[in-house]
């Protein structure tokens, strides 16, 4: 497969940069030739065309929604276009997975009227394409990025960029709002399953490899078989102080650097060509109103050219639900003049009246008009929209350039992913791999329900027609299906014992007797209890208990009372507790979201056909009121001060970020660095050799850390600097190198500056550390 690599990387550095947070090159170098097209574009505008490129308007618009089949609506295409010239349309037609002949014929036909009735210039279609191209019928689908995180392989969030891109471009979509990169350290957060993860690094070094997956290497010129990236959303989403979505955070100017920017950096300087911003606020001020987050830091400092693009309805929400602006005239006003290029209005073309009138006001620059409107017409450039009309193709010539769609070997990919991405969270007694021949009984929510294996955006935004749609498209397998595929019909018996409520996805209930549950139970030499949650997104997903729910609970602990071995299989967007029922399974996995193919992976890996390789991307909590991140602050981790007195702050987790267990065992051994004391400039080669000291082969994820010792400012426990994953034969031993640049041990201090102390650091790698100086 060509996502897998063999060769120990470079390492992704965030480029802490020794000089502070002065202005960089430019994060895409400037083209002459497209910086040519988009002037050339710009000239041939009327003011009233330029405010039209920066209104974005939803499907819904423009359709005949009386019409029970997907129908334009012919009057509101004749306004949405030939009045207002509307640069750009997104969202699914009638909320649901359409086939590519669908997308196709739409997007062609909104692009030649566009170009007709906007001097040439093509509106651009945007789709949150989330996990391959999710909101395509028959597409193939991989696990959500949380369990990309969970696999610490670099290669994995690129294919399916790469395939998620090709399959997109097939149904001539141009642009997708992915990936997410708020960093997910607020379990709560019902969007947690679309980060990569808690840590800086992880998010850093993950959503970088999906920009060049989805863009390519050269962002100046998009191929046909690949599409611009939106990295979402501009920051610190991922933090909301009640854990609610699109409620507040209160994140610090020196973490909002040193921690909620640094993904989006490190995107931006890899060619992100687009941006969605944040919909909260953080201390009081909206994202889409902060000019210092929106201009300052991201379009000055990092010298960037892309476009910038808000979240749906969120310059109205400055005014209607933030109380910032008087009106939503005034907020527009707000948000244009802080950075927003484009509107996601999505249902009114009014924007474009009242941003003609700011205009004709002069409280919004024409200068600001056409830096805004520059920046989406270098996109479309980019795109090969203009010169080339990369959109002006039938359906049949599409399926001829992209005979690859939806093919085996995509699906082939997507399963293999699968099963790097789950985890192996405890193993007793050398439970698992089962035994060939076991009896094993098969129960739960999720053990058959391919909408839990999704989760959201697929398909429809909520994911809520899977388990409908899905078996139309292929031939995916549930747990319990794939269980019987691969132990045989007569070794697997499937009890439901809970099943979810079909007039609210939160809620489970009861679904059979559990007299017959109990039964079931004892007659199996095994159980594997399928347990987590529904699938969800967004606001909806909202809740108010991380516990898992208590008919799951109650399952687990009737299964217990049979006395057989359990397996607990947890398939959820974010961490549930179930520290009351851990005790009670002897061997746990998590599959995270694993889509389609998850089915058959988790079939081969509880057979130990494959070794399990994932590690946790986030700390999973043990209680509902000790909710951490593994880079805590030394003081919540001390227990009993000197004295008699209780500090009472101890570290109670009940999976730590990165833990992972095997089938086989590794030893590591002979931990090396290059330099023992070093300045700001230098780059420190650490090296460790890794062996594979069991009869498999398997693969296993190298993961550096760094722990600065003492600080002007109290430092985190440890951070995660560098990783690599490795592939061993039984007895192989690989020696790991990290190039390890100094500025990467430098944090944000009292003047919101990068500095690197003089002082000790702790450099570790599992088991082993070795101490370096700064000077």
């Amino acid at each position: 497969m060509n996502w897998k690599r063999n060769a120990i990387m470079v390492q992704v550095s965030l480029a802490m940069l020794a000089c502070g947070n002065k202005q960089e090159t430019a994060a895409i170098p400037a083209d002459a030739g497209v910086e040519a097209q988009v002037e050339a574009a710009l000239k041939k505008l009327s003011l009233d065309e330029k405010i039209g490129q920066m209104c974005e308007l939803t499907i819904d618009v423009i359709t005949d929604m009386k019409s029970p089949e997907f129908k334009l609506n012919e009057e509101a295409l004749k306004n949405v276009f030939e009045k207002y010239h509307v640069g750009s349309i997104l969202n699914v037609p009638k909320g649901v997975a359409q086939k590519p002949e669908v997308w196709s014929s739409l997007i062609r036909r909104l692009n030649q009227l566009s170009m007709e009735t906007c001097s040439g210039v093509p509106q651009i279609y945007g789709v949150d394409q989330i996990h391959g191209a999710s909101y395509t019928w028959g597409a193939t689908l991989f696990p959500q990025e949380v369990g990309q995180a969970a696999s610490f392989n670099r290669a994995i969030p690129r294919r399916v960029s790469e395939i998620a891109a090709y399959e997109s471009r097939a149904c001539l979509i141009p642009w997708v709002y992915s990936p997410v990169m708020d960093l997910g350290r607020q379990p709560l957060w019902s969007r947690m399953w679309e980060s990569y993860g808690e840590d800086v690094y992880l998010n850093c070094a993950m959503a970088r490899e999906a920009v060049i997956g989805y863009q390519g290497d050269d962002p100046n010129h998009i191929p046909a078989n690949r599409v611009a990236a939106c990295l979402k959303h501009y920051m610190a989403y991922g933090v909301p102080v009640s854990g609610k979505d699109r409620t507040p955070s209160s994140v610090t100017e020196r973490d909002m650097r040193e921690k909620y920017f640094q993904p989006f950096r490190s995107a931006v300087q890899a060619g992100a060509l687009s941006l969605m911003v944040n919909s909260s606020v953080n201390n009081g001020v909206p994202f889409h109103a902060n000019s210092k987050y929106l201009t300052t830091w991201l379009k000055e400092e990092l010298n960037w050219d892309g476009m910038i693009v808000t979240d749906w309805a969120d310059i109205n929400n400055i005014c209607t639900r933030d109380h910032v602006a008087a009106t939503k005239k005034d907020a527009i006003c707000m948000a244009i003049n802080a950075g927003i290029d484009m509107s996601m209005v999505p249902y009114e073309v009014d924007f474009c009246d009242m941003l003609r009138e700011l205009v004709d006001e002069g409280r919004v620059a024409k200068s600001r008009i056409d830096d805004a409107v520059r920046r989406i017409l270098r996109l479309k450039v980019r795109l090969g929209m203009l010169d080339q009309q990369t959109w002006d193709k039938t359906p049949e010539q599409l399926a001829a350039e992209f005979p690859d769609f939806a093919s085996e070997a995509f699906a082939n990919e997507a399963q293999q992913m699968a099963e790097e991405c789950m985890v192996l969270l405890k193993n007793e007694q050398q439970l698992l791999p089962l035994k060939e021949g076991a009896r094993i009984l098969v129960c739960g929510p999720n053990a058959d329900n391919l909408r839990g294996m999704n989760g959201g955006w697929t398909y429809t935004w909520q994911g809520h027609q899977t388990n409908e749609l899905a078996p139309q498209m292929g031939d995916y397998l549930t747990f319990q299906q794939a269980l019987k595929e691969r132990f045989g019909e007569g070794n697997v018996r499937f009890v439901e014992g809970v099943r979810w409520d079909a007039a609210n996805f939160k809620l489970d209930q009861r679904a059979d007797d559990w007299g017959q549950l109990a039964s079931a139970a004892r007659a199996a030499d095994v159980v594997v209890a399928c347990v987590g949650e529904n699938s969800y997104c967004e606001t909806p997903g909202n809740i108010d208990d991380l516990n898992l729910s208590e008919n799951q609970k109650e399952m687990v602990k009737t299964l217990a009372q049979a006395g057989k071995p359990i397996v607990m299989v947890l398939a959820e967007g974010r961490p549930r507790i179930i520290s009351d029922i851990e005790p009670m399974s002897q061997a746990v996995v998590h599959t995270f979201l694993p889509s389609n193919y998850g089915g058959k992976a988790l079939a081969r890996l509880l057979a130990g056909d494959v070794d399990f390789s994932g590690r946790m991307p986030y700390t999973y909590p043990r209680h509902t009121a000790a909710l951490v991140t593994y880079d805590y602050k030394p003081c919540e981790n001390m227990g009993q001060m000197d004295g008699n007195y209780n500090y009472d702050a101890v570290m109670d987790v009940q999976w730590p970020f990165g833990y992972g267990l095997h089938y086989t065992t590794f030893e590591y051994s002979n931990m090396k660095v290059d330099k023992e004391t070093f300045g700001k400039d230098d780059v420190l080669s650490v090296s460790i050799d890794v062996k594979n000291t069991g009869d498999r082969v398997a693969k296993e994820s190298v993961l550096l850390f760094s722990s600065d010792l003492v600080a002007s400012i109290t430092p985190d426990n440890r951070r995660l600097r560098a990783f690599e994953k490795v592939e061993l034969q039984p007895g192989q031993m690989q020696t790991v190198t990290f190039e390890l640049p100094a500025m990467d041990l430098a944090f944000v201090d009292f003047n919101d500056q990068w500095v690197l102390e003089p002082g000790d650091f702790r450099l570790m790698i599992a088991d082993q550390h070795v101490m370096v100086k700064a000077e």
